[in-house]
C-alpha cells in the first residue's frame, strides 16, 4: 500500500525516530503503525525514541550573516555538557549556514546527521527554531550571539530599513537583553490585549480608584504592558529615556528574529 506523509508524520510522533526510519517501518509493514512501531523496536530503534520524549531544554544556537541574509539556527539536547561539545556546537554552525545559503527548507537535509547524534550521544537531539531574514531595497540586516561556556545561547537577527548597519547592530543588541515578544503594537494579537485590559480594570477597581479615573488608568497601565513586549516601544537599553523608535529617528525595522537557549 502507499504511505503517506501523515502516516509517516503520526509515526515518528508516537516513537520520535527520524522520517526515513518511520518510512521504512511503514512500508515494511504494510501501512499497519502498531506493527511498524514494534518493528522499529525489534530493529533496535526503541531507545532512540525513550529519548525522543525526554526534555530538551539545553542546546546551541548559531547565527550567520552573509551580504543581505542573515539566518539563526537552534540544536537542541538534554544537558549542557552536549550542548557545549564541539561536534554539537559544529553542526548548529553548519545548520544556520546552510539555511542562510538555501533557505528554512535546508533543515531537512541534515536529519541523518541528527539521527547520528541521537544514537552515539544517547540524548534526544533536535532541530528547534529556525530562521532566514533578508534585506531588501534600502535594508540592512546584522546580527548579535551571546555565548557561554563555548556555545551561543542567545541569537539576534534585525533587519532595518532607512539606516546604516551600525544601527542594525544596536537593534540586534538592544532585542539579546531587552527580548521583546512583538514588533510593534498592531502585532499583540487582540486576545491578549482584551485580556490584559480586563485584568487591568479588576486590579484597578480592587484598589478602590474612582470610576471616573478608570478609562485614564488603566489606558496609562495598559501602555505600561506594551512597553514590556514591543520592541518599539521598549525603552532603549542604552539610554531608557528615549524609546527604540525614538533611537531609529525614522528608520524602522522590517523585522527581527531571536532565539535564546531554555526560552
Amino acid at each position: 500500500m502507499t504511505v503517506t506523509a501523515k502516516d509517516v508524520q503520526t509515526l515518528r510522533q508516537l516513537t520520535g525516530v527520524g522520517m526515513m526510519d518511520a518510512k521504512k517501518a511503514l512500508e515494511a509493514n504494510d501501512g499497519d503503525m502498531q506493527a511498524a512501531t514494534q518493528w522499529l523496536r525489534v530493529q533496535g530503534l526503541a531507545s532512540a525514541a525513550k529519548r525522543s520524549v525526554r526534555d530538551a531544554s539545553e542546546g546551541a544556537v548559531a547565527v550567520v550573516r552573509n551580504g543581505s541574509v542573515a539566518a539563526i539556527a537552534e540544536l537542541r539536547c538534554e544537558t549542557d555538557f552536549v550542548a557545549k561539545s564541539e561536534e554539537f556546537v559544529s553542526l548548529a554552525d553548519e545548520i544556520a549556514a546552510r539555511v542562510c545559503a538555501e533557505g528554512e527548507g535546508a533543515v531537512s537535509e541534515f536529519q541523518s546527521e541528527i539521527e547520528r547524534l541521537l544514537m552515539t550521544l544517547k540524548e534526544n537531539v533536535s532541530i528547534g527554531r529556525v530562521y532566514r531574514l533578508e534585506a531588501g531595497p534600502d535594508e540592512v540586516v546584522d546580527t548579535y550571539i551571546h555565548h557561554q561556556s563555548g556555545r551561543g545561547v542567545n541569537a539576534v537577527a534585525v533587519v532595518v530599513k532607512g539606516a546604516n548597519e551600525e544601527v542594525a547592530h544596536e537593534i540586534a543588541v538592544h532585542v539579546a537583553f531587552a527580548k521583546p515578544l512583538y514588533l510593534k503594537r498592531e502585532d499583540v494579537p487582540a486576545s491578549e490585549v482584551d485580556a490584559e485590559r480586563q485584568t487591568i480594570e479588576e486590579i484597578t477597581r480592587n484598589e478602590g480608584k474612582p470610576e471616573a479615573a478608570m478609562p485614564k488608568i488603566v489606558e496609562g497601565r495598559l501602555n505600561g504592558w506594551f512597553k514590556d513586549r514591543v520592541l518599539l516601544e521598549q525603552p532603549y537599553v542604552k539610554d531608557e529615556k528615549e524609546t527604540v523608535a525614538q533611537f531609529l529617528k525614522g528608520a524602522t525595522v522590517s523585522a527581527y528574529a531571536q532565539v535564546v537557549i531554555g526560552g
